[in-house]
């Protein structure tokens, strides 16, 4: 029997927004209302059965990604030039020399590093970029892109998921539930070490399975070609804008713009340095974008999957309808239903933000009628959030990083649906066990 073909992934796409049309002539439409006082009420509307509206959904979907889709058409151009100037494949042959047989360390090191992204302050947008830079590097030492996504975008997934001080999920969450801000820093600390542990161990596992002999294993650092003083000065940029790019998103609340801008000039400024004329640095830039413009694209239309949803009226609804299927259970069955509520909402509502908003003012009144604890609340939302943001299609992010690292949607999917399932499995434990009653 052979193997089943994963569809294509905009066939993939179009067909969950069709699904989604066709729920919006059964669902019953519904929305919440926030009242001056801040506590937020159901109330149900007549839903808006989409028919034709699955094709202008596509264009609403643009328009909602319109920033992360410049994003990933303007970094594209930038790492196409910035590999134009041949300085990136000069580093790496003599970064491969140097490391030697220690690149399991480089490995581990780099995901904790990303987890500890994520964990902080809340890296998410911010690993597309990381995505170009270290999935070359990682395929020179002799593995595949996967373990680029592997060592940045899943670790960082992991911080995120798991965070201590991420002012995006514990920070909102907490405040919406009345908690001291970061309070409870010490269990949600422990998950993070046990998660981030795990990932690391994963990572040097699929790094035995899968490594390659690479072409350049057999230099050594003396038959090497030395770095010419452009490729020095090309690298130095390259490190100056991560440097820049950690600074003004940590310090400064650096978003897409910003970083857009970052490392546009990074790739006109390499350009410049390598010596080429301006219209050789269009034409790089233009060449890059138009090789990523692909993938791009599927970021505007995998919005159109939630565009579907609520211009039907029916995304509140399906919300309310699985908080409703929390009566009548115990703490823990309680508290395992809020996890899982949380993770399929995240299939709908992608943003870490706009799920706090909408559940947590429903959630933590709720967790006090049936013994569950607040603390433990924020933490089901945090796993239930973070770890299926590895799965879902609506996710721009997940498929800006899958852009960047020419992974197609179809493949990642059958690559790491069994480790999602893993870390679920992991964060209910995790949750069992919490230490607030």
């Amino acid at each position: 029997m052979g193997k089943i073909k994963m569809p294509n992934t905009y066939v993939l796409v179009a067909a969950l927004i069709v699904l989604c049309a066709v729920a919006t002539w059964f669902v019953p439409g519904g929305q919440y209302v926030t009242a001056e006082d801040g506590s937020v009420t159901y109330e149900s509307v007549d839903a808006v059965p989409q028919t034709w509206q699955v094709f202008s959904a596509v264009y609403h979907g643009f328009v909602k990604q319109a920033g992360i889709i410049v994003f990933i058409l303007v970094v594209g151009g930038a790492f196409w030039l910035l590999n134009a100037t041949g300085a990136v494949s000069a580093g790496i042959s003599r970064f491969i020399t140097a490391v030697g047989r220690r690149d399991g360390w480089v490995l581990a090191a780099l995901t904790v590093l990303f987890s500890l992204g994520g964990a902080v302050f809340g890296m998410s947008e911010e690993t597309i970029p990381f995505v170009g830079i270290v999935v070359p590097l990682v395929v020179s030492m002799g593995y595949d892109a996967l373990m680029g996504m592997l060592v940045v975008y899943v670790a960082a997934n992991i911080g995120f998921s798991a965070a201590f001080l991420n002012p995006f999920t514990v920070g909102i969450a907490q405040e919406m539930a009345g908690l001291p801000l970061f309070s409870g820093m010490g269990y949600r600390f422990c998950c993070w070490a046990l998660l981030t542990a795990l990932t690391v161990g994963a990572v040097l596992l699929y790094a035995k399975r899968s490594k390659k002999t690479p072409a350049r294993e057999t230099a050594t650092a003396e038959t090497a070609a030395p770095l010419t003083r452009r490729q020095v000065w090309i690298l130095i940029v390259l490190g100056l804008t991560v440097a820049a790019l950690v600074w003004g998103v940590t310090r400064h609340q650096w978003y897409l713009p910003e970083i857009t801008a970052l490392f546009l000039a990074m790739g006109i400024v390499c350009g410049l340095i390598a010596g080429f004329p301006a219209g050789r640095i269009v034409d790089e830039l233009l060449a890059g974008a138009k090789d990523i413009l692909s993938a791009a694209l599927v970021v505007g239309v995998a919005s159109g999957i939630i565009v579907i949803l609520q211009d039907g009226h029916i995304i509140d609804s399906i919300l309310h309808a699985m908080q409703e299927g929390l009566d009548g259970t115990g703490p823990l069955a309680s508290l395992g239903a809020m996890y899982g509520i949380q993770a399929v909402i995240n299939f709908l509502i992608p943003s870490a933000t706009a799920k706090a908003a909408i559940t947590i003012p429903i959630m933590a009144p709720f967790s006090d009628m049936v013994g569950v604890a607040r603390q433990a609340m924020v933490l089901a939302f945090q796993f239930g959030d973070g770890f299926t943001n590895m799965l879902t299609p609506t996710s721009g992010v997940l498929m800006a990083s899958l852009a960047m690292a020419r992974i197609p949607y179809g493949r990642w999917l059958r690559w790491i649906w069994k480790a999602v399932l893993v870390l679920l499995a992991v964060g209910f434990v995790l949750l069992a066990f919490a230490p607030w009653k």
